[in-house]
Formats: structure tokens, sequence, C-alpha cells
């Protein structure tokens, strides 16, 4: 059976890797819900973190155009290694696993999952969630709580009738 997209990398990494993940995350939680005052800027720190999806993919492209160089101008066998790591890149994309995921995983890279869930537990520290409360218009509370408000509302409604 193929994992759901959310599990697939969690499911393929061990179970000691995962719990040190989770325990980092959880740490850095409990550390800034003492400083308050650093969250803005932890935030930026996760909106600049690569995701073990977006690690993946730049090593695959960067082996397979390096295979694909080597393979035009040195010897044709390095066109094997395009072959192979979008083979992988392929297995990856179905099943959630490839032969780089554990090595990235024990270097600490995270799921997109897991650094959003680092994400919200910060901005609901910092009170974001609270304003959706009491709102007349709940729907609008909770997109500016997440970072889509009013300031985006008009390139928002010109992308979705283009």
């Amino acid at each position: 059976m193929i994992p759901s997209a959310a599990e697939r990398v969690t499911a393929h990494t061990s179970d000691d890797v995962n719990r040190r993940i989770q325990r980092e995350t959880e740490d850095r939680i409990d550390y800034y819900a003492g400083h308050l005052a650093e969250i803005d800027h932890r935030l930026q720190e996760l909106d600049r973190e690569w995701d073990i999806e977006r690690a993946l993919e730049a090593n695959a492209s960067a082996l397979a155009f390096a295979g694909a160089a080597l393979g035009a101008t040195v010897d044709r066998r390095w066109l094997a290694l395009p072959i192979l790591v979008t083979a992988f890149l392929f297995q990856h994309a179905v099943q959630g696993w490839c032969p780089p995921l554990p090595m990235l995983r024990r270097m600490g890279f995270r799921t997109a999952k897991e650094i959003n869930q680092e994400r919200y537990a910060l901005k609901a520290l910092r009170g974001d969630f609270k304003r959706v409360e009491g709102e007349d218009d709940r729907g609008a509370a909770a997109t500016r709580a997440v970072g889509i408000g009013e300031e985006n509302a008009v390139g928002r409604h010109q992308i979705s009738r283009a």
C-alpha cells in the first residue's frame, strides 16, 4: 500500500530519528514559550528552512545534471547516473523512500509537515489564533492569523481569476 503524502517520509525513517526530530522541535517550542520576543525571528528561519523534499530534489537534479554532462563529455557510461537518480526519485515520489533519505533525516532534514507543526505552535504562542475568536468574519480572521491577511486579498483574487 502507498502511504499518504503526509506520512510517507516518516514511515520510512527509523523510530529513533523520528523521535529525535520531534524532541528537538518540542524543545525549541518550549524555549520560545519563554522567549516570545524571539518568535518572529524563528518564524523567518522556518521560512528559509529546506524540507526533505527540497533537499532530495536539489541533490537528485545536481547528480542527474552531472551524470548527463559527464556522459556527454567524458564517457557515455556516466549516463547511467541520471537514469539511476531519476528512478530513485520516482521511487521516492511513489513510496516515500530513496537511498539518501535515511542520511538526510539523520542530518535533521524535516518534512514540510514537521516544519509547519513548529510554525503553527509558535504562531499559537504568539497569540495569532486568539484573534479568530470573537470575530464576526472568522474566515477573514483565520486567514490573517496564518499570514494570508487583507494585504494579500487583491493579489489572491487576481490569481484565482487567471
